[in-house]
């Protein structure tokens, strides 16, 4: 398989991203409706219903089986791109189901459920651990980034951010700094463990472009940083 990024600007104008299947190779696309060209024999794309588990994780009825060889070119809206993951044996990384955009034949998925704990810290009951050979592709708001995670010390990760995370990663829900940064940040992932941790880099909030483009006092921000919830209760 080889895929082709054709918009480099994808957080202003959306990115297009050319798929080109060999002989033989098959990739499973979870959102069909964004495929805008194709070129091949037509009897190479097979659409069909997704299991129950599938429907209920990415809330979509019809996944498209295709087949090489052909061309096929989808088309992502701005603010999402794909980043491309490709696995050989050993892998242990965690992913939530929503972000995956296609996975090829050969990948195979095991769900895992979570512990209470990371149910609580998370907000989900499942996770799902991608083995074998092959390529998937990830959805995400901006750039992806790997982080090296350690046993003793911690790394602090906002929670919204993260992709995916090892298996065998350890999660607390924190803050860290002094008062007012606690007070002031949105929740964290306390992570220590072994492997990596993907985050992504534009799932943040807009405070920094409310910011460049608002006309608030100087006296109405100090308010909204200084007193706890002030970003809720003065706008």
């Amino acid at each position: 398989m080889d895929i082709e990024y054709n918009n480099e600007s994808a957080l202003l104008s959306g990115q297009a991203v050319t798929f080109k299947l060999d002989p033989g190779e098959i990739a499973h696309v979870l959102h069909p409706g964004q495929i805008i060209a194709f070129r091949g024999s037509g009897g190479h794309r097979s659409d069909k219903l997704m299991n129950i588990q599938g429907m209920y994780r990415k809330r979509k009825l019809i996944r498209a089986d295709i087949q090489g060889p052909c061309q096929f070119v989808a088309s992502l809206p701005p603010s999402i791109t794909m980043n491309t993951i490709r696995f050989t044996d050993g892998s242990d990384l965690l992913y939530d189901f929503k972000h995956l955009f296609f996975y090829t034949e050969g990948v195979e998925m095991e769900t895992r459920i979570l512990s209470m704990k990371n149910m609580m810290i998370t907000r989900d009951a499942i996770k799902m651990k991608f083995s074998g050979r092959g390529f998937i592709g990830i959805l995400t708001q901006g750039q992806v980034l790997e982080m090296p995670l350690d046993p003793e010390e911690p790394i602090y990760v906002e929670a919204g951010s993260v992709i995916a995370y090892p298996e065998n990663a350890k999660l607390e829900l924190s803050v860290y700094g002094n008062h007012l940064a606690s007070q002031h940040m949105r929740y964290q992932w306390k992570m220590t463990g072994h492997g990596h941790v993907l985050i992504q880099a534009g799932s943040g909030n807009r405070e920094l472009e409310r910011d460049l483009q608002s006309g608030d006092g100087v006296v109405k921000r100090f308010l909204r940083e200084v007193i706890p919830f002030g970003g809720v209760f003065i706008k």
